[in-house]
């Protein structure tokens, strides 16, 4: 059912503001804010980015509405360093993005016709695109221009490969994915049936590297997103675990007393009761 109440009046976000501004006084601000720059809050913006996704992801709607609420923050917190440097501020941030919104959806705010979500995923990347050609100017353009390094390994592969399939470069199907797969399966033993322990380790991680990649590349084929299998995958092992370990306690023991074999054996019974 549609929420009946009014919109938010602009109270809050002046509010907030104005707290943040206060946090910050010199005069009788918070030492551990004052002290703080966009080096150090960084970290937090992004724990605060994973604690939303958490709290969607357990459809915790209380949780969600405070998580939010705190990565809105790390945004007025930036916005207050921003402005005290006389670089931008809270306006020209909300400015901005609204102005870039505009700009991205001139089928709604404009004349173009834009029927499916398909013309509008397209529609925006080019239109990110032709910005990341405007910012190249006197540069050597890349079709990978933007792709932030901080971003997950997975997450980023991801970004890689879809970039680069835009231009051609890319499998038109599934299936010989999963033969790279197994090549780079091979690869990998037989770096790990070398006998020279000093090439291993680095080898080791660069065709693990690869295996990855080639993984990450075969769900973004499957229209699968690799960081929710991921997590989902992390979920269930997760789930299992606990239940041997439950079914330890009821036998008066613990992971560590008993065998891999009788461990092992415990995995298949937590499997089948979740099949059941």
């Amino acid at each position: 059912m549609q929420n009946d109440r009014p919109a938010a009046s602009p109270d809050g976000i002046t509010r907030l503001l104005e707290i943040m501004a206060k946090l910050r006084d010199p005069e009788s601000g918070c030492p551990w804010d004052l002290e703080q720059s966009f080096e150090t809050i960084a970290p937090h913006t992004i724990e605060e980015a994973y604690e939303v996704a958490d709290a969607i992801g357990r459809r915790d709607m209380a949780e969600l509405k405070d998580e939010l609420g705190d990565l809105l923050f790390q945004v007025v917190f930036y916005a207050q360093m921003a402005r005290e440097d006389g670089a931008f501020d809270f306006d020209a941030i909300a400015q901005g993005v609204s102005d870039k919104m505009v700009r991205r959806h001139p089928h709604v705010f404009g004349e173009m016709n834009v029927e499916t979500s398909s013309q509008m995923n397209r529609l925006w990347e080019d239109q990110k695109a032709e910005e990341r050609r405007r910012k190249a100017v006197g540069q050597q353009a890349s079709a990978l221009d933007g792709i932030i390094l901080a971003l997950p390994a997975l997450t980023r592969a991801l970004k890689l490969q879809k970039r680069a399939a835009r231009v051609g470069f890319d499998w038109s199907e599934a299936p010989p994915i999963l033969d790279k797969i197994d090549e780079e399966i091979a690869e990998l033993r037989a770096v790990l049936e070398e006998e020279d322990a000093s090439r291993q380790a680095d080898r080791r991680e660069d065709e693990l590297g690869d295996l990855l990649f080639a993984v990450t590349n075969l769900a973004r084929h499957l229209d699968v997103d690799p960081e929710g299998a991921l997590r989902r995958a992390n979920a269930k092992f997760e789930r299992r675990f606990r239940r041997i370990e439950a079914l330890l306690s009821e036998e008066g023991q613990e992971p560590s007393d008993v065998s891999l074999d009788h461990m092992e054996a415990l995995w298949r019974q937590a499997k089948a009761e979740e099949r059941k």
